[in-house]
Formats: C-alpha cells, sequence, structure tokens
C-alpha cells in the first residue's frame, strides 16, 4: 500500500487531502508544526487512520524520519497571509522557503517516488487583461498615485480601460508579495529538484480555497472564513478598496482531488496547474451573499476605500489545463456550498481578529 507523507497535514487544506488519499486506499502520515496562529488552543480533529508526526519544517532531523517508509510527499507546509507576509518576512521566508529546502535535502537521503507541492494564485501578481481591441496584457501593474487617488482598476498604457480576463498558466509571474515570492520559491524548487533527481514533481498553483474547517480566529485566513468570523460575531464583513475586485473561489474538497489527481497521473510530471473554480466573483459580491446565507443580511460589507500593500486587484483561473491533464472538474461551487459552510461556523467558537489585523497593517504603513 502506498504511503503519503502530507506536510502541513493538519491544517485545513491538509486534512481535506488526508481524507481524500485514505478515502483512496492509501496511508497517510501528517508532518506539522501545529502553530497556534492557525490550529489555535482546540483539539484539531483529524483523519481517522492518519498517522501524526509533529515537527517544524526547518528541523532537518525531526523530518528525516518522519519521511522514512514513505512512497511520496504532498508538501503543503507554509505560513500564509499577503498582509502579514510584508512585515513577518524572515518568518515567511524561513518557513516556507527554507522549509521546503531541508524537505528536500531529507529526500536525498530518503528517496521518494513523487511530490506535489501548494504553490498559490499570488505568483501571478495582477491577472491577465484585456485592452479594448481585444489584445491580452499578461504584465499589468496600477500605480500607486492612481490607487491614492481612488483609481482602483488597473489602466492601458495610455490609460485605456481594461477587462479582466481568465488566467492561465502560461502567465509570466509577476510577484507582488513577501508571500508571493516564497510561493513561487516554493514551486520552482520542487520542479528543479525534481528533474535533477528523477523524480516526478507537479506544482499546483491554489485559487482562494474555501470550506469547512478553515482557521476562524486567523485573521491572516482565507476571504470567506475572515467574512464568517466578521459576521458571526455580529460586525459588517471589511473590504480593502472599493470591493469590486474579482476573485475564484474553490472548495477545499475540489482541492483535495486535485491533489490525488496530481500526484496519480503520469502525465503531471514536471508540470505546473491551476487549480480553481474558474469562476469570477467580486469580492463585495462574496461578502454579501455569505451575509445572506447567515440569515444577516443588514451586515452588508463595510467598504474601507483604502489599499493594502501586496494586494492585487484582479486574478481568476483559467483551468483548462487542469482539465485536459488531470481529468480536474471541480464539483462545488460557492454559491451551492454556502448553507453547508454556515452550519459549520454556527458550531464552531469565533474570535474575531480582523481589527487587530487592520491595526498591525496600519502601524506598519501598509494601508493607505
Amino acid at each position: 500500500m502506498t504511503k503519503v507523507l502530507i506536510t502541513g497535514g493538519c491544517g485545513f487544506i491538509g486534512r481535506h487531502v488526508a481524507e481524500e488519499l485514505l478515502a483512496h486506499g492509501y496511508e497517510v502520515r501528517l508532518y506539522d508544526a501545529m502553530i497556534d496562529q492557525v490550529h489555535g488552543a482546540a483539539e484539531v480533529a483529524l483523519p481517522k487512520g492518519a498517522e501524526v508526526v509533529r515537527g517544524d519544517m526547518r528541523d532537518a532531523d525531526r523530518l528525516r524520519p518522519a519521511l522514512s517508509g514513505c512512497d511520496g510527499v504532498i508538501h503543503l507546509a507554509a505560513e500564509v497571509g499577503v498582509g502579514q507576509s510584508m512585515y513577518e518576512i524572515a518568518r515567511y521566508v524561513g518557513a516556507n522557503d527554507l522549509g521546503t529546502a531541508v524537505l528536500l535535502e531529507a529526500m536525498l537521503a530518503n528517496p521518494v517516488g513523487r511530490i506535489v507541492v501548494a504553490s498559490s494564485m499570488s505568483v501571478y501578481g495582477e491577472g491577465y487583461y484585456a485592452m479594448p481591441d481585444g489584445t491580452l496584457l499578461e504584465t499589468v501593474r496600477r500605480r500607486p498615485a492612481d490607487i491614492k487617488t481612488g483609481q482602483w482598476s488597473a489602466l492601458g498604457p495610455n490609460g485605456e480601460p481594461l477587462t479582466p480576463h481568465p488566467t492561465d498558466e502560461r502567465k509570466r509571474v509577476d510577484l507582488a508579495s513577501i508571500y508571493a515570492l516564497t510561493k513561487y520559491a516554493q514551486e520552482r524548487a520542487v520542479l528543479i529538484f525534481g528533474e535533477a533527481y528523477d523524480v516526478p514533481a507537479v506544482a499546483l498553483r491554489l485559487f482562494n480555497v474555501f470550506g469547512a474547517g478553515q482557521a476562524l480566529s486567523n485573521p491572516y485566513t482565507g476571504v470567506l472564513a475572515n467574512f464568517a468570523s466578521r459576521l458571526a460575531s455580529g460586525e459588517r464583513p471589511t473590504i480593502f478598496e472599493d470591493g469590486e475586485q474579482k476573485r475564484d473561489f474553490v472548495h477545499v474538497r475540489d482541492v483535495a482531488r486535485a491533489f490525488r489527481l496530481a500526484y496519480e497521473s503520469d502525465r503531471a510530471a514536471g508540470e505546473l496547474f491551476n487549480i480553481g473554480s474558474g469562476q469570477a466573483y467580486t469580492v463585495s459580491g462574496v461578502a454579501r451573499l455569505l451575509a445572506g446565507a447567515m440569515n444577516l443580511p443588514h451586515l452588508g460589507p463595510e467598504i474601507l476605500g483604502k489599499s493594502r500593500s501586496g494586494d492585487i486587484r484582479n486574478c481568476f483561473s483559467d483551468i483548462t489545463k487542469a482539465r485536459e491533464l488531470l481529468g480536474f472538474e471541480p464539483q462545488h461551487r460557492l454559491e451551492d456550498s454556502l448553507d453547508e459552510f454556515v452550519e459549520w461556523v454556527r458550531g464552531e467558537v469565533v474570535i474575531d481578529r480582523g481589527a487587530e489585523m487592520r491595526k498591525q497593517l496600519e502601524e506598519r504603513r501598509l494601508v493607505s
């Protein structure tokens, strides 16, 4: 029976990946540092049948024996949060990039048959945009001077209005945050290692993952969890800029299935894939949808009209490549999954730390 080591395996995505693999006959070992910001003081419900090893990714003496007997690795362990990465730089680079380097060196002593690494849509920066004549632009950046005047939308070279367009894997990266930088380093390190040592390696660029089990008390976790924390505390969700920025929301069970498909597919070796829903949602629209699902429609989003350093305006996925090579097809649309999500939220203890996050960013002049 195949045994897979899942780094970050006790986290939100890791637990769902473990359940997916266990349901398909794999043995699973979870390696996780169990940091307080993600897991809190509450005991985490882990999948039955999963073996657990607690340890930091940078601890080679702990990581090497955790690899022993494993046939492959799904590497999820990472610090996550665009805003926080802009001031806790050493923490993010250390956990994400040094942690990946320690893992790859450990794999030299304990060879495995394949590895799949979690990357992020953040590596794209802004997604594709279309000019009025239909020409696609792949490297668009908003000017800070425009943002300060409330010109939130990206403009063309001569001030032309641009239309957001689905982004595929051919778009060149454009790193706008320390978090994005570390995720790109993770994916490149794994793919370079795989090519050098003839280990099938795959990188999955995840878009905004949502679902039951997210850390509701971690203000640097997913957008939907942040909104749910605010609403459950009787507060309005807060949104930077004007709320019309567009994102792609993909259910965690779809993501878990994508990891299994990528692990199993011979055609995936050496490739990277977008894993999203292929749908675009405005952030303010999502806040209103969730408020309605929680029977709190009067708690509409608070639009801050301020920008946050490291944020991008629009990015949503083209998942054609994952469909064609992995057989990946999203099965859980955001609109159809909110009732289940809300039911889970109502059974959780919620601590809203959104105001604390904003204060930390403002004190470091990362909000303007």
